[in-house]
């Protein structure tokens, strides 16, 4: 089983959130993809956790390296089409980057954010839902 796998997944692992049990038990044996925006969007995430103070910034190399462990393939999407997704369905193009990537390579999307849950499902992309 391969999973589409969203940044805050990845985040959620590194920074030991609650969800990181089920994440690690969910995609146990499974492989992931992710756009290659990944990194971009992590190291985003991680700029935007210090200005919050939600980080300190000693913290950010240990988060950046347990997030470069995981066995992740970067895809090349079709840029183009996750940009009609975009407005089509009223969201940023980071997040429609994960959709398209869901679609093309034909996997389930693993997010832990519920509006695009939501619009996966609008799309009728499976969803990895936490029980």
């Amino acid at each position: 089983m391969r999973y589409a796998a969203d940044t805050n997944t990845f985040l959620a692992v590194a920074l030991d959130e609650p969800e990181k049990a089920w994440l690690l038990s969910v995609t146990n044996g499974c492989d992931l993809a992710a756009p290659a925006t990944l990194p971009y969007e992590v190291g985003n995430a991680l700029s935007a956790m210090v200005k919050r103070d939600a980080l300190h910034p000693g913290q950010v190399p240990g988060v950046w390296d347990a997030i470069g462990s995981i066995p992740v393939e970067l895809t090349q999407i079709d840029v183009r089409a996750a940009l009609l997704l975009a407005v089509r369905c009223d969201i940023y193009a980071y997040d429609a980057y994960f959709l398209q990537c869901a679609i093309e390579t034909g996997s389930p999307l693993l997010t832990l954010d519920r509006g695009l849950m939501q619009v996966a499902m609008t799309l009728n992309i499976p969803v990895v839902e936490q029980p």
